[in-house]
């Protein structure tokens, strides 16, 4: 067990020992502790073709404790803490970033506060400071990336207000994002960026069938996501549909610096942008069954700098679990899919998805082709607080003369997972 493994739990038995020794005084501090903890092992493997890297294994733990308290018996005062550790534990780490001769599995051993920050709630108005998960809508845009070990959080200050009937709204000031990586440093692909991010998002639940969302995510030297989405659910029948849509366009970014773009290396003050987004969906319900299709649709750059992208977004649930497209190719991305999932109660949960890639403008042979991609899913209650995933994805390539324009991106590319997940939480 490694030296910040080793701090952070001698840590939390310190702060167990206090509690116990100190209950008394805590008491007028902390109101209504709860705790929350997680034990995640995973297996991973990972095989991506011609890349000049060696398969990946890589099995890592993600272990979690949380603490939510109300402070000072002021109602709707809280403080919310969280730590999280990635480890391998040395046992199967045959991956990148451990290993550079191996392809990479993202999920590097690290330890960090993945959330610290305090809330006020009052009036149908709630403030929140500090470090926060944030997932808005489906995680298209704005999201935790929570199926990698270590999550994407945000330092911000927010409020949301919720005091019209049926409307919410909220606000955040962003000004760091803690991405999941392990590379200590300022930048994109390291463990945080600074930035100077502004995120609007509106909910307004216009009748039981019909939900509309309506946003603005001003990320900084990037672009600005401005787009309208509808959800809702309509019985048929025997049949429960399901439906969304939704409209996006990608501007010149209204929030700028030249200091944050030459420090943390994302994006550029003078970067342009001119790409648009839609997706449709629909889904039906019988019994235990569930069919559902989608169209999802990421322009080329246009006349901008940049295809359709949402970097801040859970990407690996987009556009297939291989993680093939975290990067929307410069001449854009059609993902359409089609999904079958059965509920087989006590005995799981199956899922499979077909998704077919093309582009959205021909490359310079005239190819769009971009292949197509399986992924299956089974999830089971084992116990109580114990779930089983067992999790595969197989990409093929499409045309060889468009392929291999991307060689580190577009390549066939086989990854599967099996999971352990407990969750316990108790009143203090």
């Amino acid at each position: 067990m490694n030296k910040i493994k080793m701090s952070l739990v001698a840590a939390i038995a310190a702060a167990a020992a206090t509690t116990g020794a100190n209950a008394g005084a805590l008491d007028n501090i902390l109101s209504n502790p709860k705790l929350d903890i997680e034990l995640r092992p995973r297996y991973e493997y990972a095989d991506v073709d011609n890349n000049g890297k060696d398969s990946a294994s890589a099995l890592t733990v993600r272990t979690a404790l949380g603490v939510q308290t109300g402070l000072f018996d002021v109602d709707g005062l809280n403080l919310q803490l969280q730590a999280m550790s990635v480890d391998h534990f040395g046992l199967v780490a045959d991956y990148a970033p451990v290993d550079s001769k191996y392809d990479v599995v993202a999920d590097g051993p690290q330890t960090r506060m993945t959330q610290a920050n305090i809330s006020y709630s009052a009036n149908d108005f709630t403030g929140i400071l500090g470090r926060k998960m944030v997932v808005l809508d489906n995680a298209r845009f704005i999201g935790n990336v929570g199926w990698r070990q270590m999550p994407q959080t945000y330092d911000l200050a927010a409020a949301i207000y919720n005091g019209v009937e049926n409307l919410s709204l909220l606000g955040a000031y962003v000004n760091r994002v803690n991405r999941i990586f392990n590379a200590p440093g300022n930048g994109f692909k390291n463990d945080h960026f600074d930035t100077a991010s502004v995120l609007l998002h509106a909910t307004y639940k216009a009748m039981p069938e019909l939900t509309l969302t309506a946003y603005d995510y001003m990320i900084e030297n990037f672009a600005d996501h401005i787009g309208i989405r509808a959800t809702g659910k309509v019985p048929v029948g025997d049949i429960k549909l399901g439906y969304e849509a939704e409209y996006a366009v990608q501007n010149d970014p209204s929030m700028t610096d030249d200091d944050d773009a030459a420090n943390t290396g994302v994006g550029s003050a003078d970067i342009e942008q001119d790409a648009s987004y839609y997706k449709i969906g629909l889904s039906g319900s019988m019994n235990e069954f569930t069919l559902g299709v989608a169209y999802e649709f990421l322009s080329d750059k246009g006349d901008g700098d940049v295809a359709f992208s949402t970097p801040l977004a859970t990407l690996h649930a987009m556009n297939g679990w291989a993680d093939v497209f975290l990067a929307t190719p410069a001449e854009g991305l059609i993902d359409t899919s089609v999904k079958l999932a059965y509920n087989a109660g006590e005995y799981g949960k199956l899922a499979a998805i077909y998704h077919s890639f093309s582009s959205d403008s021909k490359n310079a042979a005239g190819d769009d082709d971009l292949g197509s991609e399986i992924d299956a899913a089974y999830k089971i209650k084992v116990a109580k607080g114990l779930g089983l995933l067992l999790k595969g994805a197989w990409y093929s390539k499409g045309d060889d003369s468009f392929s291999n324009e991307y060689p580190k991106n577009i390549q066939d590319t086989t990854k599967y997972w099996v999971q352990l997940d407990y969750k316990f939480h108790a009143e203090m």
